[in-house]
């Protein structure tokens, strides 16, 4: 059931439109729940599930965007991983690799915990991006935002971040079923 128009979207709702979007560019996930949801809508061989590391999915990323600089790399993250992170903010936007795009889920809450509030809803993540350096930064607030941002993104030289405000719906999805270095090594075949 699609939410009615200027509705927050879930993350799941939000990550099923934006795999859509995807065709084999390099997708690394941040832990928990997203990383859950991902494999349950759509697992691929381009995807790196990040499995029990809080906050390093975006640095991940950048080492493959900068590895590999003639393919786009996009990165899911949640707002909780990302304040875990925010070094990778300075890095990212310092370095300022073309080829990054940086989705962050943002519900406000460490959901793969319990639901204790972050303070996302106080430090503007896309605002904390633009003043280190990414490129493109841009909040929405609903899926059709959502998609159509993401499409520009998709054609812009970055680094980029695309916050997308999510409620805190979950959805039932079994933890990842490859162990860290079968993933690794699937992953690393993938976009060789």
């Amino acid at each position: 059931m699609r939410p009615e128009e200027g509705t927050l979207v879930s993350r799941a709702q939000a990550i099923e439109a934006l795999l859509e979007l995807l065709t084999d560019q390099p997708l690394i996930v941040c832990n928990g729940f997203p990383a859950r949801e991902v494999q349950k809508i759509a697992d691929r061989p381009t995807h790196f599930y990040m499995i029990g590391s809080m906050g390093n999915a975006s640095a991940i990323a950048l080492g493959v965007a900068l590895a590999k600089p003639h393919k786009q790399v996009v990165t899911f993250d949640g707002d909780g991983n990302v304040l875990m992170g925010m070094g990778t903010l300075a890095t990212v936007g310092a370095l300022k690799p073309s080829n990054f795009i940086h989705v962050v889920f943002d519900n406000e809450v460490y959901g793969s915990t319990g639901n204790q509030p972050t303070i996302s809803n106080v430090v503007p993540l896309e605002q904390v991006a633009r003043a280190a350096g990414y490129v493109n930064t841009v909040r929405v607030l609903d899926r059709d935002d959502m998609v159509y941002e993401f499409r520009e993104l998709l054609n812009k030289n970055g680094p980029s971040m695309l916050l997308v405000k999510v409620n805190e719906f979950q959805e039932e999805a079994e933890r990842i079923a490859l162990d860290p270095p079968e993933l690794t090594k699937r992953f690393m075949h993938a976009i060789a």
